[in-house]
């Protein structure tokens, strides 16, 4: 009797795993499930690394920029308030201490209740942002933010001349510009870096899209 060319099994391999015989032709799967590997899914987006949330690293930033804006006003009010300013350099920057009823940098002091109502906004925004934060840039963006914020809604909450109505200690004066505080640059600071983070097409939650 003549004998079979194959084993039995060998004749078994490729019924039993069809997606081995199909992988040479359709390339290896991305674990990430962002389709064949090396390339990107249709749409242009990446998909995210996501790992844990950054509430962490969002609320250590937010306590640095927070403590820091508390201290120098407590010890601008104690030390400077009524006292003629410092001059750091020269006349280029000196450190006064000035009540501020607006805005950053003095804009709008007719609106103190509304600016009031829109730190508080700010932070709730911040914090349902939180639940999907998976990206360490926009962490930091987003702490600098709400330090900044709860810094001047601090001021405006417990300042004179009443509640929700306080006025923010600002004393950074540099030449020809207005006066300021710590939580004002956070503000700026994360502002900024919000912008350069959304032109990098880099999202909350850490996926990456390109337009």
């Amino acid at each position: 009797m003549e004998r079979a060319d194959e084993r039995p099994g060998e004749a078994r391999s490729e019924t039993e795993n069809p997606a081995r015989a199909s992988e040479g032709t359709t390339g290896r799967a991305d674990p990430e499930g962002g389709g064949p590997e090396g390339g990107v899914p249709d749409g242009g987006e990446r998909p995210a690394r996501r790992g844990r949330r950054r509430i962490t690293e969002l609320a250590v930033v937010a306590a640095v920029a927070y403590a820091l804006d508390l201290i120098t006003k407590i010890l601008v009010v104690e030390k400077l308030e009524g006292h003629a300013p410092i001059e750091v350099i020269g006349t280029w920057l000196r450190f006064q201490a000035v009540r501020n009823p607006g805005a950053a940098f003095g804009i709008g002091e007719a609106l103190t209740i509304v600016f009031t109502l829109i730190a508080a906004i700010v932070i709730v925004v911040i914090m349902r942002i939180a639940r999907k934060l998976y990206s360490t840039p926009w962490a930091v963006a987003l702490g600098l933010l709400l330090g900044g914020a709860l810094g001047n809604l601090t001021d405006r909450v417990f300042r004179s001349p009443g509640l929700f109505q306080g006025h923010v200690v600002d004393f950074i004066a540099p030449a020809h510009f207005a006066v300021f505080n710590l939580a004002d640059s956070a503000i700026v600071c994360g502002g900024v870096l919000i912008v350069l983070l959304s032109f990098r097409g880099l999202d909350p939650d850490g996926s990456v899209h390109r337009d």
